[in-house]
């Protein structure tokens, strides 16, 4: 519609400027009408102002409309101007449109502060950077766990914790640390995650952090009473039939009233039950050290040797190992290569872990009709795995949760440290040993390493 009358002005002028020119064109060469020509010319160069005035009028309010948006100045009004019914319409539409901006401005800053009290609210700390190093954002809990006010670039940042900067350049992304910080006195373990993303061309670097102490300290506190719980029940294990048998071996030696007996004095009988009572001590203390040499590996990983290796060398390697272990039973033990890739491991240590779950498996299946054991090598989401799975019993749900723990064990002869140096190697690495299990189906453990 305002098109439409915007065109029917637009030619109505256009047809008075050509009856003006005719009549111009008309008297021209009449020297007598020679003010009637001054007037026409006159009235010729109005007209001509008039049109472009008129036709650019629609211009100059269209770039006011872009100027405002562009440079978010939703003040400007296009209300109350009498320009003719013809522009009443388009003025309304660029009022609508205004205030449709203003609405959504006014939403966006509304959403922004909603958020902002969120993320403020929220009791872990969050620091946003900016490619060019400029803070977009540091959350109220960043600031109260850093003892810091709000630094507006990552110098400033640097100069205030160097320590934690430091470790959070080094980070890649979406890697995650455990760091200890000293801020202003104060001992910090702070679990910190850097994520890097693009966003309208600019590159953020999230940098996401919490101080873990009081759960790290109660979750130690667990450990040690569960540590002294199986070592208190391994020692007494030890102890108790030591001392019993001591006391037997007195009672052999000693008369009624506590007195040496003479060696004529003893039996053969005699001599026969202290020769068992030491033998069985000695056994039992040999037991008891064995079990202190365990502990002791458990305690003590060496330091990682680490070399680039294939993992599907390191399989087959393993497996012609322990594969004449599994012929000699009657198992079949499969291995499969998915996916062929490289891996930065210390080959030793790993090995290790490798016969020590397959040993495992093993024995899981040695009841099972038809034993099978897979020993697998992929790469998914997760990371790069190699997968060793049975067809045993599986393991009860209650004991899924402690197969890690120390000194724990399913086995009757077991002494449950194998798993849990297992899982410390693996963390050595970088990496983890998980598992999974259904009774009556199988047992799958994955050792996961970093993509």
């Amino acid at each position: 519609m305002v098109s439409k009358r915007f065109a029917f002005l637009v030619i109505i002028r256009i047809i008075l400027l050509m009856l003006t020119l005719t009549a111009l064109a008309f008297i021209f060469a009449k020297t007598e009408l020679f003010f009637n020509q001054i007037i026409l010319l006159s009235i010729i160069i109005i007209q001509v102002s008039e049109l472009i005035r008129f036709v650019t009028y629609t211009n100059r309010e269209l770039a006011k409309l872009l100027l405002a948006i562009r440079y978010s100045d939703f003040s400007i009004s296009f209300k109350g101007k009498k320009k003719g019914k013809s522009f009443e319409e388009l003025q309304n539409a660029f009022v609508e449109i205004i205030d449709a901006f203003k609405k959504v401005s006014v939403e966006k800053e509304a959403q922004f502060r909603f958020l902002k009290v969120i993320v403020d609210h929220i009791n872990v700390g969050i620091i946003a950077i900016k490619e060019d190093y400029e803070i977009e954002l540091i959350n109220q809990s960043a600031q109260d766990t850093l003892k810091i006010a709000t630094p507006n670039y990552w110098k400033q940042f640097q100069q205030l914790l160097p320590h934690f900067s430091a470790e959070i350049e080094h980070m890649e992304d979406n890697e995650r640390k455990l760091l200890e910080l000293n801020v202003k006195g104060n001992a910090l373990q702070v679990s910190a995650h850097l994520t890097k993303i693009k966003i309208l061309n600019y590159r953020y670097s999230i940098v996401t952090f919490q101080d873990i102490r009081s759960e790290i300290e109660q979750k130690e506190i667990e450990a040690w009473h569960k540590l002294i719980r199986i070592l208190t029940h391994e020692i007494m294990n030890s102890v108790t039939p030591i001392t019993s048998l001591t006391e037997t071996m007195l009672m052999l030696l000693e008369t009624d009233d506590k007195k040496k007996k003479a060696l004529s004095e003893l039996t053969e009988e005699d001599i026969e039950d202290v020769r068992f009572s030491l033998n069985t001590i000695q056994k039992r203390s040999a037991g008891l050290l064995h079990f202190v040499d365990d502990y002791r590996r458990l305690t003590k990983i060496k330091q990682l040797e680490l070399e680039k290796i294939k993992a599907e060398e390191l399989t087959t390697s393993i497996g012609q190992l322990m594969k004449s272990e599994f012929d000699n039973q009657g198992i079949k033990l499969q291995i499969s290569t998915k996916n062929k890739f490289d891996l930065a491991v210390d080959e030793k240590l790993i090995a290790q872990v490798l016969i020590n779950l397959l040993t495992n498996a093993r024995h899981a299946v040695e009841t099972e009709a038809n034993p099978e054991v897979q020993l697998l090598s992929y790469y998914n989401e997760t990371g790069k795995i190699i997968e060793i799975k049975d067809n045993g019993c599986g393991i009860a749900p209650d004991k899924l949760d402690q197969i890690f723990i120390p000194f724990f064990s399913t086995k009757e002869q077991g002494s449950g440290i194998g798993l849990s140096l297992s899982k410390q190697i693996m963390k050595k690495h970088k990496g983890d040993l998980t598992v999974k299990s259904e009774e009556g189906v199988g047992t799958s453990f994955f050792l996961v390493f970093k993509l």
